[in-house]
């Protein structure tokens, strides 16, 4: 009896897990625009947090090695290749839309003396808060 119970235990966490691992896709997916934003229904390609999303996925999988079910393993693998596939294809996408040699907007708002002028300005701001113990 304590196998059937162990059994069923098992096959709801084993559910549980899969579905867990669905979710992260499906929020992998969202942010790299495979699935438009129900709010704006539109697809927005927002790199960052679907790496975050891949990451968790591929740390899952370090953390859980040699204790997931051969389906687990199938499904979590699967997944990942086809992120990190799909991942790769809006990089390269977000690049070539990107025109070369393009700098971000604070550096473009700012003139040449303040850019220049920066690492100066951050050493100096080292050396005033920065405190000195013994000699």
């Amino acid at each position: 009896m304590a196998e059937v119970q162990t059994s069923t235990q098992s096959g709801e966490l084993s559910q549980k897990f899969i579905e867990f691992v669905m979710m992260q896709a499906q929020q992998a997916s969202l942010f790299l625009g495979r699935i438009p934003n129900p709010q704006s229904g539109q697809s927005d390609v927002l790199l960052d947090p679907a790496k975050l999303f891949i990451d968790h996925l591929e740390m899952l999988r370090e953390k859980t090695r040699g204790n997931l079910t051969s389906q687990e393993t199938e499904i979590l693998d699967s997944v990942l290749t086809d992120l990190r596939m799909a991942f790769v294809q809006a990089s390269s996408a977000a690049k070539a839309s990107a025109p070369a040699g393009s700098t971000s907007q604070a550096e473009e708002a700012k003139g040449p003396e303040e850019t220049a002028a920066e690492p100066a300005a951050d050493a100096e701001s080292k050396k005033k808060f920065s405190k000195s113990y013994g000699s």
